[in-house]
């Protein structure tokens, strides 16, 4: 039984746990590289939670009230839910001790692989930037309470005078986020082991609730998500199932958070099963309908407004913030307010940023900001709108300042977008572009590429760093890229490589490289966030109307080309990548914002094209990663996607051959809009999930160029000339011969040259044997 204790007024879902100078990254970097000890690590994660904890009471949570979660990762969520509940491969069971337990070396194991050893899978964090690792779960699964890590921080938390709220990923989001592991019998789906997880979830709350925490939360994203492998009726089911058995015995209060989107029809479930606090994002999802007879049920359960986005960074309108919170308190009279999402997605805090625009600084709220906004919010629900009205017209007056800035709307942008007609987006028929791209090309059977980048080493970054202090010329550090570049072209032709790429030695990111170089864009120095495990990126701000002003890539493609007789890929970022991977503004339809920069992308490839560059690769990582969680939004977002690559990509020759690039895209749920693409050549991730790709391209009939990555890059293992080989005969069989190209999963800036050189000579030697076996 609970004894409830009132829910916090004001609250988030959780908080940056990266350090605000990416202290745990540079720590469990270290530790992986052996130079600090497990115990070394632990003192500086430790450090790190205690500042965390410091901080939000200084920016207005309360220390003793629940409201601060404890959210800490050394890599991942999911992982840490997989290994609390003892759900570890068996291909890493020598890992567990006799407890049950696994050490830190252990945890990131199953994170990265080791050796023959493949980690978990990992794919996108719902419609996020960030990437989870996929549980494996099957009838074999021996669940267990394995960690006691959210217990140890509590406890840690309490000695240093807080009373925090523990959090793990829901019982039901857990096994819904899982896959099936290897050994599983066909139609099984990990849902079907709810009843068997559930007892380890109850000792778990069980043992918080012994030890004085008063509230635990649950986050049950998956309940907002119509694009899970399961039907919407076998979910609701066990979301009944669940919280009926969790809502018994001794037990903190459970807060159930969502976010990303509305719970919709599981929002009536969760009011009947006795949950005491149920979290709503009201940015992305809607108020729910105050008709809905459930609702008549809420009695005492707390319905907490995620009013406060917590996926972007844009200051907002708290007025219309508060007026959330307003109309739901006429449903209860128990509201809270939190913010809309976990605030991980978001940097630590504006003030940090001392290179930003004062004007458009005024405009941003970081995490910190972001708390400050939700205390306020909180004062006002407990004393009135009038204690707040201040803090509510700073807000409005900076919002209106923002819209009627120079650069927000530009005209000629406009002018362009509006003489737009239907050739615009059209290429001519894939036939005829293929038999003019295999005479240009002269390419041989199963083409060998690389998706763009190569290892970005200290050198470079050194380079890069002592550019930006003003210690090296742009001349002189354009030569050290050149270079670069230089002994990039002699190792892909000494491996023997097909398609060549320069490297991308002078982009320090994907997207920030481009925003640099195109109005409307703004960059930060410390607006680090997580994407995966240690992996951390600073998305760009795209603040206004945007255009090109000069040729971005043409130089450094022209000057590759010059060192090869190889054709050379030109290597850009497409327009949906560009918007999901910043903060993007939001006084506009997203589809609007994705055909400016496809404008500008396009008119870069006309140049690149004109300097003679046969082969243009525009990646689009994140097409899966924005697609709509809910079915009823998902043709919309697909056409204004899907026309934004075509618009950048429409304007070249059949000869030129267009590349697009999809990682952790989950291709079959897409399918037809990467065949809308039409792009000639899309490479994805395979390697991870060993190639079950092939199936629904099979299944689709997919007949343009493909290429399965052979080479998992976000592993540090060098995969062998047999597991290579393997995987391409599984590509081939599914896959038509001529459409099958030869790449990894995705771009190699974040390996070591070591093992990228190894594991590529791998790949090529596997590729030979491939072409020798098949007669080519």
């Amino acid at each position: 039984m609970s004894n409830q204790t009132s829910f916090p007024a004001g609250t988030i879902l959780g908080y940056p746990r990266i350090g605000r100078r990416r202290e745990l990254k540079k720590a469990v970097e270290a530790f992986w590289a052996g130079s600090i000890s497990a115990e070394q690590l632990e003192r500086t994660a430790a450090g790190l939670r205690s500042a965390t904890r410091e901080r939000l009471v200084e920016l207005g949570l309360g220390q003793s009230d629940s409201s601060i979660p404890e959210s800490f990762s050394y890599y991942d969520q999911v992982l840490d839910a997989a290994v609390t509940v003892g759900a570890v491969p068996s291909r890493f069971a020598d890992l567990v001790d006799a407890d049950g337990r696994i050490d830190l070396a252990g945890y990131f194991t199953i994170a990265r692989g080791e050796g023959s050893r493949a980690p978990l899978e990992m794919t996108k964090w719902f419609d996020s930037n960030y990437h989870y690792l996929v549980p494996e779960i099957g009838p074999e699964t021996a669940f267990s309470l394995a960690s006691e890590r959210i217990l140890d921080e509590f406890l840690e938390a309490k000695a240093e005078g807080y009373l925090t709220r523990p959090s793990i990923v829901g019982p039901v989001t857990f096994l819904l986020l899982s896959k099936a592991s290897d050994d599983a019998p066909e139609g099984y789906q990990p849902l079907d082991r709810l009843a068997d997880l559930l007892p380890v979830y109850q000792e778990l709350l069980a043992t918080l609730a012994e030890a004085g925490a008063e509230w635990v939360q649950l986050d049950e994203s998956g309940l907002v998500s119509e694009s899970v492998d399961v039907p919407r009726a076998v979910t609701l089911a066990a979301v009944e199932s669940a919280y009926a058995t969790l809502t018994t015995g001794e037990r903190p209060s459970i807060f159930v958070a969502s976010a990303y989107n509305s719970l919709d029809d599981a929002l009536p479930v969760l009011v009947a099963s006795g949950v005491e606090a149920i979290g709503l994002d009201l940015v992305r999802g809607s108020l729910p309908n105050a008709l809905d007879p459930a609702l008549g049920h809420l009695g005492e359960t707390v319905l907490v407004g995620g009013v406060i986005d917590g996926h972007n960074i844009w200051r907002g309108d708290l007025a219309a913030a508060y007026d959330k919170l307003e109309a739901l308190g006429a449903l209860t009279f128990n509201v809270s307010v939190s913010s809309s999402t976990s605030l991980f997605h978001l940097p630590h805090d504006v003030e940090d940023e001392s290179k930003l625009d004062p004007r458009l600084a005024s405009w941003l709220a970081f995490a910190d900001q972001k708390v400050q906004q939700i205390a306020t919010l909180a004062h006002g629900l407990s004393g009135g709108r009038v204690v707040i009205e201040e803090e509510l017209d700073q807000a409005t007056a900076a919002l209106a300042d923002r819209l009627a800035a120079p650069g927000v709307r530009d005209g000629d942008v406009r002018l362009r977008e509006a003489a737009l007609s239907g050739g615009d987006f059209e290429r001519d028929a894939y036939a005829a572009r293929l038999e003019a791209q295999e005479a240009a090309l002269g390419l041989p059977f199963l083409p060998t590429t690389t998706i763009g980048s190569f290892p970005q080493t200290g050198d470079i970054r050194r380079a890069r760093a002592r550019l930006v202090k003003g210690e090296l010329s742009p001349d002189d550090y354009s030569e050290l890229m050149r270079d670069e570049i230089r002994r990039v072209v002699e190792l892909q032709e000494e491996i023997g490589l097909d398609v060549l790429v320069h490297g991308e030695p002078e982009r320090n990111d994907m997207v920030q490289y481009f925003a640099e170089n195109l109005d409307g864009f703004a960059v930060t120095e410390n607006g680090w966030v997580q994407s995966y495990g240690s992996r951390c990126t600073r998305p760009s701000i795209l603040w206004g109307d945007v255009s090109r002003p000069a040729p971005i890539t043409v130089d450094w493609s022209v000057f590759t080309q010059s060192l090869t007789s190889k054709p050379v890929k030109g290597m850009l970022t497409g327009p949906v990548t560009i918007l999901a991977w910043s903060f993007v503004r939001d006084d506009q339809p997203l589809g609007e914002t994705a055909r400016q920069v496809a404008f500008a992308l396009r008119d870069e490839i006309h140049d690149l094209e004109a300097a003679g560059i046969p082969i243009v690769q525009v990646d689009e990582p994140a097409l899966r990663e924005l697609l709509p969680l809910k079915k009823r939004d998902q043709n919309a977002y697909l056409d204004w996607s899907v026309g934004s690559f075509k618009l950048a990509t429409a304007g070249v020759r059949a000869s030129t051959q267009i590349h697009t690039h999809l990682c952790y895209s989950e291709f079959g749920v897409v399918i037809d809009a990467i065949r809308k693409l039409d792009a000639d050549v899309t490479s994805i991730e395979a390697a991870r999930s060993r190639m079950e790709v092939v199936q629904d391209i099979e299944a689709s009939g997919f007949d343009h160029g493909v290429g399965p990555g052979v080479y998992d890059i976000h592993s540090p293992r060098v995969p062998s000339v047999e597991e290579v080989t393997e995987l391409l005969e599984k590509a081939l069989a599914s896959i038509p011969e001529r459409q099958v190209w030869v790449n990894p999963d995705c771009g190699l800036k974040t390996r070591g040259y070591d093992e990228t050189v190894a594991s590529l000579r791998n790949v090529l030697e596997a590729t030979r044997l491939v072409r020798a076996r098949v007669g080519v």
